[in-house]
């Protein structure tokens, strides 16, 4: 079956492409940064699993931070009262105890910011982890028409580069807030203590520091979210043009070069949106430095300003040397947890527009999901393996108000053990019908019944096990042979490999390989020729042993010899299935039980090979089409 679009009425049903306006219309929406309702709860919400570390990370920043003022007011009596004592002599004693106090508050914030640190990469890279890990799984959830929209590269990138850019924030920003805070707390403390004067010199232009941050922050969400945006485009870009079928299209019609020149324009965008990126704080943090580098010397000068009024008013203004290279020592301690807090702020309003990027897919809702009252597929007898379509009718959502249905009103049924095809020409409707069974889609009007019960009212785990579907081009992933068949039986032994593989008529060639069913198969299977992938797609299938198998044109990508050895596989997983095969080459399904001949999505006949031969309609038409043109020898 394919996996793009089935049936598509004429509507791009083979590839699931979109058209350019509804690319230009998707890339507009993604560069405009998705309005996320409280996001700031939703993101602290991720750290909710891991409240325990998070209060040791808490405690242990809580006690580094006070740790941190204490070396600048040992400081202070290491010059006034040990170094500079008011009686001239040198407190050697003093000394030694305070410089060893000020070595051991050193070993203790150093051992404590080890085990801060790893805790802190624990927790983060933990919450990070479960975020990829969510959003993949909800990603799982979704129904297929959300993949035939969407590029697979555009997804990969908000698994990849989206989770990836808010990595810093997820591992750092916790803890760096609270020691940050707690530090700026103590230092303006220690500063008050040391000189209320100067301290407010130090701190006069902190909130014109506040409100440039906020400014420059907006700015820089703005552009983080078009570097993402750019990323993606990248990312998809990427896939499509170096998987094994891009590279291969590229080479068979010479556009290397466009392909090259596609995404070196790409490559320049986000060169361009990284430099502008990287530069729209520049001139802030700038202006911070200045700051910071002119504050000490302000403090100096205003410390001999204050000392030289006091000499000269006759009284003592209380500023020392000690208090002098203690303040301004605790003043950097102030400065540095305050650059940091606002370069803090302006990574979480950057992340704002990645964060908001990745809950907007988290809040994606499937279409196809379980009812409350879901049930398992029933076993009674006579029903099990039925398929029944009432007068079922379909229409793809994007198709315009006026187009015809994909399905228009269809009816019929398949007895448990029976085999069924359809034909007809291509967007009749067949693939589409395919897909409904096993409700990748619902539809839009009528039902359809498997066993006897409306797919929508059956557990779609239970209704999925109990369908097996090969389709005209199997996928196979990049392992080995064994790994790509146990897909379908996780637990199945190595005997039943090789009892599905020889039902399949594939054991013989497998074993023929020098590491047999340990050979890697290579991209979607790229090592192997299409009918040796069919087969073992079928293999594959045959170990999850369904009741009910869908052929969907499983032969019609196939040489002659190559047919005939898969048509061979096909006979034998039929048996003791109900089977219904979509089919293109019309001699595959001549011993049908019943042919099924679609046009404009409606049923146009019904009956076997022969009685639709004699009826002289449109099967007749369509079998001495294919039979003249097999006889010139054209391939199909």
């Amino acid at each position: 079956m394919s996996m793009g679009r089935p049936g598509g009425g004429g509507r791009g049903g083979g590839g699931g492409r979109v058209s350019a306006a509804d690319a230009d219309a998707q890339r507009e929406l993604n560069r405009q940064a998705p309005v996320v309702p409280d996001l700031g709860k939703r993101i602290i919400a991720l750290f909710r699993p891991y409240r325990r570390q998070l209060v040791v990370i808490a405690a242990l920043v809580l006690v580094a931070a006070a740790l941190s003022v204490i070396p600048p007011l040992i400081t202070q009596r290491v010059f006034d009262d040990a170094l500079f004592p008011k009686d001239g002599h040198p407190q050697l004693t003093l000394l030694a105890w305070l410089v060893g106090g000020m070595i051991a508050v050193f070993v203790a914030s150093s051992g404590l910011g080890v085990v801060q640190t790893l805790i802190t990469a624990r927790v983060g890279n933990r919450v990070m982890g479960d975020l990829r890990e969510r959003l993949f799984s909800h990603l799982q959830s979704m129904e297929l028409g959300f993949f035939t929209r969407t590029k697979t590269g555009v997804i990969q990138s908000r698994l990849q580069n989206d989770v990836g850019g808010v990595a810093n924030v997820l591992t750092n920003t916790v803890s760096n807030i609270v020691g940050n805070t707690v530090t700026v707390i103590a230092a303006l403390v220690a500063m008050l203590m040391l000189s209320w004067q100067l301290t407010l010199i130090a701190i006069v232009l902190l909130p014109v520091l506040v409100i440039a941050q906020r400014r420059v922050g907006q700015v820089r969400a703005k552009i983080a979210g078009q570097t993402q945006e750019s990323l993606s485009e990248m990312t998809a870009i990427t896939q499509e043009a170096l998987s094994i079928s891009g590279v291969l299209l590229a080479k068979t019609y010479s556009r290397q070069g466009a392909e090259t020149e596609r995404y070196a324009a790409e490559n320049r965008n986000q060169i361009g949106l990284q430099v502008r990126l990287t530069m729209s704080g520049q001139a802030f943090f700038a202006m911070v430095q200045v700051f910071m580098s002119a504050v000490p010397a302000i403090v100096y000068l205003v410390s001999g300003w204050l000392i030289a009024s006091a000499q000269g008013q006759g009284f003592d203004a209380g500023i020392t040397a000690g208090t002098i290279v203690a303040f301004t020592t605790v003043q950097s301690r102030l400065l540095f947890p305050m650059m940091a807090l606002l370069r803090i702020a302006l990574d979480l309003q950057t992340s704002q527009a990645l964060f908001a990027r990745i809950f907007e897919y988290l809040d994606l809702r499937p279409r196809i999901v379980d009812a409350p009252d879901a049930k398992p597929i029933p076993e009674e007898p006579g029903l099990a393996g039925r398929v029944e379509l009432d007068r079922v009718s379909f229409a793809y959502e994007d198709a315009a108000e006026d187009a015809q249905p994909t399905l228009d009103r269809v009816s019929f049924e398949v007895a448990p053990g029976e085999f069924v095809a359809l034909v007809g020409a291509s967007g009749s409707g067949k693939t589409t019908i395919g897909s409904l069974i096993p409700r990748l889609y619902d539809v839009t009007d009528g039902a359809l019944r498997v066993s006897g019960v409306d797919v929508r009212e059956l557990q779609h785990d239970s209704l999925m096990a109990d369908i097996g579907v090969v389709t005209q081009e199997p996928y196979l992933f990049h392992a080995t042979i064994a790994e790509n068949l146990r897909y379908g039986k996780p637990d199945a032994s190595d005997a039943e490999l090789e009892a599905a593989a020889r039902m399949a008529n594939i054991h013989a060639t497998i074993a023929s390989f020098a590491e047999g069913y340990d050979t890697v198969v290579g991209e979607r299977g790229y090592r192997l020729s299409g009918g040796e992938k069919q087969r073992i797609a079928i293999a594959r299938v045959l170990l999850k042993n369904p009741r009910i198998l869908i052929l969907d044109e499983a032969t019609s990508a196939l040489d002659t010899v190559s047919e005939r050895i898969v048509q061979q596989a096909l006979d034998g997983a039929r048996s003791g299935r109900t089977t219904i095969a979509i089919a293109h080459r019309l001699s595959t399904i001549v011993d049908a039980d019943r042919i099924y001949v679609l046009g404009a999505g409606r049923v146009l006949e019904r009956g076997t090979h022969d009685e639709l031969l004699a009826a002289g309609g449109a099967y007749a038409e369509l079998y001495a089409a294919q039979a003249g043109r097999d006889r010139v020898g054209e391939v199909e």
